[in-house]
């Protein structure tokens, strides 16, 4: 585990809401705001790794709250983020880290299964940010916002549904970046390159062995490389940061391709 490069109590007296904070990067973002001071907040569908990360935070001396959401639900997102409300009393960063995808030609996909994805990781987004910044933010006029997307800028040969759905964040970032400027908040994405975590466990062996030969770094990233620019972002360094993304890719986005074209 990398060390946080940040002074201690930097987020000390806020909260931080991390979604699919359980489990790989959502809980290395959940643990280095939390071990900056930050009260945190996840959720997740599953009750299980939401449980163990808690555990682990409250060792460490972290105020949590978790529960389940299921961020493609607005309803349920509501609830939740009224909870969170109700427990800390106040919502300073949003993390938007939920998602999920499986790689596949997009000639065999199944519709469902790109349905699936983009509202998710697209329709999911929205939901989560659309009400922290009515409940909290907008009336407030403060927050953060980070978005975890992925290396999308040429396009994501292999993942078309993911592709699609993490460019529509992006954009929406910038939309939004726009739109709520006047009330203080900041919005902002992040766009990890291959990171070794529990997403890429599901990969097949030889697709993260080409990801890591494609890198001009020559190595695939770890969880807190993604956690330690969240973390930047979501602090007082970046206040004339918005609408923007950074990539956090060893310079894949710049160069390489691991999706063969055939003919």
């Amino acid at each position: 585990m990398l060390k946080t490069p940040f002074r201690p109590g930097l987020f000390d007296g806020r909260v931080a809401l991390v979604t699919g904070g359980g489990t790989g990067i959502g809980r290395a973002i959940a643990e280095e705001l939390g071990g900056l001071g930050a009260k945190i907040a996840i959720c997740g569908r599953r009750q299980e790794p939401l449980d163990e990360c808690a555990a682990a935070l409250r060792a460490k001396g972290i105020a949590v709250f978790a529960a389940t959401c299921d961020i493609r639900d607005a309803d349920a997102v509501s609830n939740y983020v009224a909870a969170v409300l109700a427990h800390f009393g106040r919502i300073d960063v949003l993390v938007n880290n939920a998602g999920g995808q499986f790689p596949s030609p997009a000639a065999v996909m199944k519709p469902k299964g790109f349905d699936a994805v983009v509202r998710n990781n697209l329709v999911g987004t929205f939901n989560v940010t659309h009400a922290v910044a009515n409940q909290w933010m907008i009336p407030q006029k403060s927050g953060r916002i980070v978005n975890i997307i992925a290396n999308v800028l040429r396009g994501f040969p292999g993942m078309a549904h993911t592709g699609a759905a993490r460019a529509g964040v992006e954009n929406l970032t910038k939309s939004l970046a726009v739109e709520w400027a006047p009330f203080n908040i900041q919005v902002t994405a992040v766009a990890p390159g291959t990171i070794l975590s529990t997403g890429t466990d599901r990969y097949p062996p030889e697709l993260v062995v080409k990801a890591k030969q494609q890198t001009p770094a020559r190595r695939l990233g770890v969880p807190e490389e993604v956690s330690h620019t969240v973390a930047f972002l979501a602090s007082d360094a970046a206040d004339y940061i918005t609408g923007t993304t950074l990539y956090i890719d060893g310079g894949a986005s710049l160069w390489g391709d691991i999706w063969d074209v055939v003919s």
